[in-house]
């Protein structure tokens, strides 16, 4: 009688500790089969859902099975201290009996489908950790002002890992640990604002960038358009076109010239900066492919050569020019010249260059407060200084307001304290000091060579059209096209591959 009690005495499990692990694990299975199913069939990619689905109730779940052995643990030392003498027998599984085997089969089953999910959501939640969702939307406040510059960047279909992390484990690995300091601050609301830059320990450009962009291919001179418009009433337009002399190569080609020269990997340029933006420079080093190598130091520089030698030396690479690729904040002057050009605000309202770029200046402490404040300033503008005006354009005062409006919400960002001039943007030197933060004719080596500040070393101005002219689009005088050797009678009715593709070869 006393063995067929033991026999049926209950099983280890049933204590209320692994119960509730049970439930627990088994509503958090249910919840993530259920999120897995929902993002296999969505459409649109959704940041909350991967962070439920692929992080927090797989959490929940090894918490659920923690309970469960927990329970275990307890219930047999429980038992073994009612009964000292006695032991708790070791699992032990007869085949033949049918209990036990429909319970191994069961279990089985269920181990078999419970790995299955895990390695399936173990590989999605390492997916969503690289997506673009989870970068820079999961973290609305923080991460906002750098998601919608992405959305409008050049880079916006690559991913935000392929060039804050790039391939290979070693640097997931870092990220990752970066990312868990990063997610404290937040939960913490201890995060900086704005987000400061540069991004310190940014893998080096060449494992990044250059995976796609090649810095050894050479490039001639590219034409690039430059419109400004006026401050005056009527916005007038002026133009300038440049060469610019983008250049590059390898020596192994022979030709290694223009901007891209500072690129090219047998040429190494390293440089100290005593700012955390690095736009204060004191000193430069040059070793070319021969090895020659050159200093050249700022003749302003307050620092003294030891003070100077434990500064961190830096190499150049692509993100000391190309420092904003991506995260790109427009000044409001430039965006309103965009505006003009392409048409969405009318060029004929009158002072709508001058208005729009001092109703985007002003100190906004909420984006809503901005976009309302613009939306005011303008209109008011025009009803009571151009009442005519506003009568007959008012469709076109709107769209105007409204594409104002969007270019405050793409490049301003009052909560975060980040607008244009948070970031300095080191391409060109309009805005900001750039290639002349060595290029400023006060870096020279101690022989005398002086740094160049010659603004034809990197561009040639082809033309410029001032106000004169009817308007921007029509500032371009075409000429017909020649085509050498001699007359050649009329040649608009034939196709160039009929003489120059391969079938006429």
């Amino acid at each position: 009688m006393v063995e067929d009690i033991k026999q049926r005495a209950p099983g280890l499990i049933r204590n209320t500790l692994s119960l509730a692990g049970v439930i627990v694990a088994l509503v958090a299975l249910a919840n993530m089969i259920f999120l897995l199913l929902v993002d296999v069939v969505s459409e649109h990619p959704r940041p909350y859902l991967g962070i439920f689905a692929y992080m927090i109730f797989p959490g929940i779940l090894g918490f659920g099975a923690f309970l469960i052995a927990a329970g275990l643990f307890l219930e047999r030392r429980r038992r073994k201290r009612l009964a000292p003498g006695e032991e708790v027998h070791a699992l032990k599984i007869d085949f033949g009996n049918p209990r036990h085997r429909n319970a191994f089969v069961f279990l089985s089953t269920f181990l078999l489908v419970f790995l299955f999910l895990t390695a399936v959501g173990s590989m999605r939640a390492y997916e969503f950790t690289d997506s673009v969702q989870f970068c820079g939307q999961l973290c609305h406040t923080v991460m906002k002002p750098e998601f919608t510059a992405y959305l409008a960047s050049p880079h916006a279909r690559v991913r935000c890992v392929d060039c804050h992390v790039g391939p290979g484990a070693t640097w997931y690995v870092k990220s990752k640990m970066s990312g868990m300091r990063q997610v404290y601050y937040t939960m913490r609301g201890t995060f900086p604002r704005p987000i400061p830059s540069p991004v310190e320990n940014l893998r080096p450009a060449q494992q990044t960038c250059e995976q796609c962009h090649w810095p050894a291919k050479f490039y001639g001179g590219q034409f690039k358009v430059i419109n400004h418009f006026g401050s005056d009433e009527k916005n007038t337009p002026r133009q300038v076109r440049l060469l610019i002399k983008t250049g590059g190569g390898s020596p192994t080609t022979g030709t290694v010239s223009g901007i891209h020269w500072h690129m090219n990997i047998a040429n190494e340029v390293t440089y100290v900066a005593t700012d955390r933006q690095r736009q204060v420079i004191p000193y430069i080093r040059v070793k070319d492919r021969n090895g020659r190598i050159e200093e050249y130091f700022a003749r302003d520089a307050q620092l003294k050569p030891e003070e100077l030698a434990k500064k961190e030396a830096r190499r150049m690479d692509c993100v000391d020019c190309h420092n904003r690729p991506t995260h790109i904040y427009i000044p409001p002057d430039r965006s309103v010249d965009d505006l003009l050009t392409t048409h969405k605000a009318d060029p004929t309202l009158p002072f709508f260059k001058q208005q729009a770029v001092a109703a985007l200046t002003q100190p906004y402490k909420t984006t809503d407060e901005g976009v309302t404040g613009i939306a005011n300033a303008l209109t008011n503008f025009y009803e009571t200084k151009y009442p005519d005006v506003y009568k007959q354009k008012q469709a076109a005062v709107q769209d105007a307001v409204a594409a104002v409006q969007k270019v405050f919400q793409t490049s301003f960002f009052p909560e975060m304290k980040l607008d244009w001039r948070t970031h300095p943007n080191n391409i060109g030197h309009f805005y900001s000091a750039g290639c002349f933060r060595c290029h400023d004719g006060n870096h020279a080596t101690k022989s005398g060579k002086v740094l160049s500040k010659d603004c034809r070393a990197c561009h040639e101005i082809i033309s410029e059209t001032d106000g004169s002219a009817p308007g921007v689009e029509t500032a371009v005088n075409p000429v017909e096209f020649k085509h050498p050797g001699g007359d050649l009678g009329d040649l608009t009715q034939v196709n160039c591959a009929d003489c120059h593709g391969a079938q006429a070869q």
